[in-house]
């Protein structure tokens, strides 16, 4: 059963292609990247899923839901963390996941619960009084994966989420992804962190809008490598190579 299903999704802003007809899917409770430096079209492929930019042609499917006529519906599904770190610098710990609740209408007889749960989850017993502008990078990172789970959400999108961090941090970023992903959250995250992304089930590398190889890491390596032992980065350089080829 797949979760995400993309047809000749395509987005343009004026006479520049940001996202050129790329398709592919993605199974529930899989994890799945996107690798590709920056102004690949990670991003603007995320906001078209989650409903927050309208594609310029083809569709999409996020759960049962049409990216071009349900993006409402998808939003209610979904859980969204940005680069950017995007939570109330302000408020308290508790405070923000007050407001994400609220944002999600969560009902008060479940509040209490899902805060705790939260707050366990991201290791931040005992810090909800916290200003989050006095916490390190690694725990607003938690905090802000926190809030965008606290509606328990079928899809998980996270778009470059250890950007800026410590790789003690980046690592138990990721034990919570595989957590969750056991638990049967659908899982899609972009980086241009070759070891983040190697530890995806699948992956797909973008180059310049277009998926240029997509499958396993392990397949990837044999397609383009033909050796196991070979790194992402010589993945990377040689797809890139052949779709090079490819254009001449």
């Amino acid at each position: 059963m797949n979760s995400i299903e993309v047809s000749d999704l395509t987005k343009k802003f004026g006479s520049f292609t940001a996202v050129n007809s790329i398709s592919f899917s993605v199974k529930k409770g899989e994890i799945f990247g996107f690798l590709g430096p920056n102004g690949a079209g990670k991003s603007t492929t995320i906001r078209m899923l989650c409903g927050i930019m309208r594609p310029t042609r083809g569709t999409a499917t996020v759960g049962e839901y049409s990216i071009n006529t349900q993006p409402e519906e998808i939003k209610k599904i979904i859980g969204y963390m940005s680069q950017k770190f995007t939570l109330y610098q302000d408020l308290t710990v508790e405070e923000n996941i007050d407001f994400y609740r609220g944002i999600h209408r969560i009902l008060p007889s479940e509040e209490q619960v899902r805060k705790r749960w939260i707050l366990k989850m991201a290791g931040l017993e005992g810090r909800e009084k916290f200003p989050t502008k006095e916490l390190s990078g690694g725990w607003k990172q938690r905090l802000a994966l926190g809030c965008a789970i606290l509606h328990c959400p079928d899809i998980l999108f996270l778009d470059e989420p250890t950007a800026s961090v410590d790789p003690v941090s980046r690592r138990d970023f990721w034990n919570l992804i595989y957590a969750l992903s056991e638990e049967g959250t659908t899982v899609f995250v972009t980086s241009h962190y070759m070891d983040e992304v190697e530890r995806c089930d699948r992956m797909a590398i973008l180059y310049s809008g277009e998926i240029i190889a997509i499958g396993s890491p392990a397949d990837l390596k044999e397609e383009f490598t033909q050796r196991n032992d070979s790194t992402l980065e010589e993945v990377f350089v040689s797809a890139i190579q052949k779709e090079k080829t490819s254009e001449t």
